[in-house]
């Protein structure tokens, strides 16, 4: 009897401190990335240093509404299990196993590089969970992978899925969900709001920005119930123009015109601080100071399961490929004109 094909999939995601003593480490280690700091070494490293020193209370005093920890490791694992289980349904003949490798705090890509090459796979896919590619999540995550893995198996990556079937009625589904449960208030404007990013990314090439909007305009597709939406952008920080328009300036426009909002985290597929934080506590009381009739969030994706059912879509279609780098709809996804895609590297 032949063994079974051993496949592992790495899912790739930002991480966060499981741990007071654990947030200057993390700010530390986001902000000396090349990919979230444009600048030499020499430059970049002290100024890590000094943000991850300036911003750790407040950071600290952030996670502390959720408990003194991030929630992201424990909702990754549960997607992973979740997946794992899936994929073990659709091809029982194969050996699934799902690793978590995060970027920023534990586990590291170099422990979960260890690991998977313990396993011994024949066959290792990189998903990452950034449904729109950035040269600051995906392109990084992928990168910081390939400079730790020296294991065996042969590796296909997934640089981007916006606007998969699943992945957009996961998102419609937790809207309509979110919006009954509020008592399917009238007068209200869905706001999808991402991370933001610096507008000199974008610029330089970066297809964050179109992605994101091709999510938004597919999801809005599928809600008729609510066809005044708007597309918004969260978690400034520093001087630089980011994109926009800001969440807060979006919940005050709609406020001023006299109409609540659903806001749903269009680019976050677990809770972590930006939605428990940031969506649940800053911009509710931005809401309700600024008069909005209705303010409800919608929940991250999770374990929604049109989202697990085209994670492992993605992970089928890699599958089925010679090699190489493609978006899960197979080949590349977006404009020529965007630079740093994976699939023309692997090309």
């Amino acid at each position: 009897m032949s063994a079974r094909r051993r496949i592992a999939v790495v899912l790739f995601n930002l991480g966060g401190p499981d741990r007071p003593e654990a947030v200057k480490p993390f700010l530390f280690n986001l902000f000396r990335d090349p990919a979230i700091l444009q600048l030499p070494a020499p430059a970049r490293l002290p100024l890590a240093w000094l943000i991850s020193r300036t911003r750790e209370k407040s950071a600290q005093a952030n996670y502390a509404l959720m408990g003194g920890r991030s929630p992201i490791m424990p909702e990754t694992e549960a997607q992973a299990r979740a997946l794992e289980a899936e994929l073990a349904r659709r091809d029982p003949d194969a050996e699934f196993r799902c690793f978590i490798a995060m970027r920023y705090w534990t586990p590291l890509s170099e422990q979960t590089a260890a690991e998977v090459a313990a396993f011994a796979p024949d066959d290792i896919v990189l998903l990452p969970l950034y449904p729109q590619f950035s040269t600051t999540t995906t392109a990084s995550s992928l990168k910081a992978w390939r400079a730790a893995y020296g294991g065996p198996g042969r590796a296909r990556a997934v640089c981007c899925y916006p606007d998969t079937p699943g992945l957009v009625e996961a998102h419609a589904e937790r809207v309509r969900e979110a919006w009954r449960t509020a008592g399917s208030p009238s007068g209200v404007r869905l706001l999808f709001s991402a991370h933001g990013l610096p507008q000199k990314v974008v610029d330089a090439g970066d297809p964050y920005q179109a992605q994101i909007e091709a999510t938004a305009a597919a999801v809005a597709a599928r809600l008729p119930e609510m066809p005044d939406w708007r597309i918004c952008y969260q978690s400034r920080v520093g001087p630089l123009k980011w994109l926009g328009p800001a969440t807060p300036e979006a919940i005050a426009d709609a406020a001023e015109a006299g109409l609540g909002v659903v806001v749903a985290p269009v680019a976050f597929v677990s809770e972590h601080v930006e939605t428990l934080v940031e969506l649940d506590h800053e911009y509710a009381q931005l809401a309700k100071g600024g008069g909005c009739p209705h303010y409800v969030r919608v929940p991250a994706l999770g374990i929604e399961p049109g989202f697990i059912g085209d994670l492992a879509d993605s992970v089928a279609r890699a599958l089925a490929r010679d090699g190489g780098t493609e978006s899960s709809a197979g080949g590349r996804w977006c404009d020529r004109r965007w630079c740093g895609c994976p699939v023309e590297e692997a090309a």
